[in-house]
Formats: structure tokens, C-alpha cells, sequence
């Protein structure tokens, strides 16, 4: 039988040493690329975002100019135009808080201001006569403002 010295139990050590910081540096490597990915998609998402708010302004100063993305029978105006506005930085709100990028603090802020313009504006009746929802927001935005906004203002009325 061969004798193992305290060398070979150091050198067996020190392989081990090797392989678990390996370990560790993959598992790090690992949830920095998943904070990455997030970091990307969200950046995408803001960048997509801003280009709707360019469109959405254009709309809003120019409201004949809707007709070319929804050719519609009615009358035009501002507010309508200033709605949908408002409803695509709601829904961008929205989509960052599911994401976890908006914090519990800011998303209570904008829970706030969101329930504010639908309890005192008229965002509500615009939402509801005059916005084609279906069309232009997603199921999870539309299920969240006609369970969480729309019923705040519906209380206001009654």
C-alpha cells in the first residue's frame, strides 16, 4: 500500500481550491449575463417606447396625421390624440414594473398619479368610448387598467 505525504494531501487540496473558485466564478458569470440580458431587453423596451412618444407627439400636435394608422370615420381631435399619449407612458410604467425595473416606491408614485388621472380627467370615458383597446394595448395592460384604474373613476361618477 502506498503512503500519501501531507504533500499529495496539499496538492489534492489545491486542486479542489481550483475547481470550486471555478464553481463560483461560473455561477457570478452566470447571473451577471442574466442582469445583462434584463439590462439589454429593458433598453430595447425604452428605446421602442420613445419612439412611440415621437409618433404619439406628432399626433397630438398634427391629430389628422392618426388617420394614417387608423383610418377612422370620426372626428379627430387633441385630447384623444394626448390620451393615447398618455395611456402608451402608462402602459410603458406598467411593462417596467412587471419587469422589476421600476422600484416599489416609484411604481406607488405612479399607481398614484395614474389612479389621480383617471379619478379626476377624463381618461376614463376616453379609455372607455373612444379608445379601440384591443388594437392598440396589450391583454396584461388592458386587464390592469379595467381592474385597477377604470374602477377608481367608476367609483368617482357613482
Amino acid at each position: 500500500m502506498a503512503e500519501v505525504g501531507i504533500a499529495e494531501y496539499f496538492s489534492m487540496a489545491e486542486a479542489l481550491g481550483i475547481i470550486a473558485t471555478m464553481i463560483v466564478v461560473l455561477y457570478f458569470s452566470r447571473k451577471q449575463m442574466q442582469a445583462l440580458s434584463v439590462d439589454i431587453e429593458t433598453k430595447i423596451l425604452n428605446d421602442m417606447d420613445e419612439r412611440i412618444r415621437e409618433l404619439t407627439k406628432m399626433g397630438v400636435e398634427r391629430p389628422e396625421l392618426i388617420r394614417v394608422i387608423n383610418n377612422v370615420e370620426r372626428d379627430l381631435f387633441s385630447e384623444v390624440a394626448y390620451s393615447y399619449h398618455i395611456l402608451y407612458t402608462f402602459a410603458h410604467a406598467y411593462h417596467m414594473r412587471q419587469r422589476g425595473v421600476v422600484s416599489d416606491n416609484e411604481w406607488t408614485g405612479w399607481l398614484r398619479w395614474m389612479k389621480s388621472a383617471f379619478r379626476h380627467g377624463t381618461i376614463s370615458q376616453i379609455w372607455i368610448n373612444n379608445v379601440e383597446v384591443e388594437k392598440w394595448f396589450d391583454p396584461a395592460f388592458q386587464e390592469f387598467v379595467n381592474k385597477e384604474l377604470a374602477p377608481v373613476a367608476t367609483k368617482q361618477q357613482q
